[in-house]
């Protein structure tokens, strides 16, 4: 029996090119290139702190099929289009993650498949239940 289970967010794009929202694989969920649609709607147009916004929010919620939130977020991905969002990217990140303080990369891109796109976001979380690599194993 497979240890992997996906998550579908419903989109178009999914069926299309064979993929899914969210992958757990053990303790790890990764959670692909996420936007600011919800359906086929695009939420925020022409605003990169609202696209930052409705995208986590959508990534965080194929993680929360998993039964975890923000708080088991290590890592994040943040795909602009522009040199000038960082900021406004960067805010609305900061606004969900500032207590949790996962690694965050922020690339600049030439573009998305939907020039309305301005940003994109990844994210890895894990599921709890790791064992700590630094904690001593349990003798008992």
């Amino acid at each position: 029996m497979s240890d992997v289970r996906r998550v579908q967010s419903g989109s178009p794009w999914e069926e299309a090119f064979g993929f899914a929202r969210a992958v757990a694989a053990g303790d790890r969920v990764v959670v692909g290139g996420t936007t600011s649609f919800k359906g086929m709607v695009l939420y925020g147009e022409g605003d990169p702190y609202e696209q930052t916004r409705v995208a986590i929010a959508n990534a965080l919620d194929a993680i929360g099929e998993f039964g975890i939130g923000a708080e088991s977020v290590v890592r994040t991905r943040l795909l602009l289009t522009h040199a000038r969002d960082v900021d406004e990217a960067g805010r609305a990140h900061r606004e969900v993650f500032d207590s949790v303080r996962p690694v965050m990369t922020m690339m600049v891109v030439s573009g998305f498949v939907d020039p309305r796109i301005l940003v994109e976001v990844e994210m890895e979380a894990f599921l709890g239940g790791a064992r700590d690599p630094y904690e001593e194993p349990d003798q008992s």
